[in-house]
């Protein structure tokens, strides 16, 4: 997925001697969660609307320059990095790097997350089935080789979480018909977590971004 076509140039980007006063009224007038700081044109790292309670009228955003967040990506990072960032940082705005560390513009979640829903993943009809197992008793191969034992092709799948050892993983399938492909799943020892037809998991998908666009209008 090419995503450089969505990098946002017309949000602020502040010079860490520029008035605090200016970033008070930038985040009081949109819903963004950060904006990046330059100091003659080089990247320094990004303000939090989070600490906009500290702010001071008469200061500087140099006054706050050791509190700054470091967090960017580069125009060449892949699509999954840049949802890991805006995941590991709740954020809604990344500031996005050339190779010279100069600002290129921002990533807006809202665009990146859209992209993500266009993707065939979600856009192929099919069924999803979300699995745990073990971290080490699972391969991607062996999901392949499980659904394509059942006449089905796998349309995509990625890790949606990890923890005690256990992975979770997100799969769709060229079928509506889960069953068989559960049962032999299950006789793999693979868990099921969920498993169920498109249209209810675009539902569900509908219904959290639906959430995520009124959280990011609040």
């Amino acid at each position: 997925m090419h995503i450089q076509n969505h990098i946002v140039s017309n949000i602020p980007v502040f010079e860490v001697d520029d008035p605090l006063s200016e970033v008070i009224h930038f985040f009081k007038e949109t819903t963004h969660s950060h904006v990046a700081i330059i100091e003659k044109d080089s990247y320094l790292g990004v303000l939090d609307e989070n600490d906009l309670e500290q702010f001071e009228t008469g200061k500087t955003v140099n006054d706050h320059r050791y509190d700054l967040g470091t967090f960017f990506v580069r125009k060449d990072t892949n699509w999954l990095d840049v949802l890991e960032t805006f995941a590991r940082h709740e954020a809604n705005l990344v500031p996005v790097l050339d190779e010279m560390g100069r600002m290129a513009g921002y990533y807006d979640l809202t665009d990146i997350v859209n992209l993500f829903i266009d993707t065939p993943f979600f856009t192929e009809p099919g069924g999803i089935i979300v699995l745990a197992k073990g971290i080490k008793d699972y391969t991607f191969s062996e999901i392949a080789q499980i659904v394509e034992s059942n006449n089905t092709k796998l349309i995509g799948g990625f890790i949606t979480d990890s923890k005690n050892d256990v992975i979770q993983i997100t799969i769709k399938v060229a079928s509506s018909n889960l069953n068989e492909i559960i049962q032999t799943f299950r006789r793999y020892n693979y868990n099921i977590l969920f498993g169920n037809d498109d249209d209810q998991f675009m539902e569900d998908l509908k219904e959290r971004s639906d959430y995520l666009e009124k959280y990011l209008n609040v």
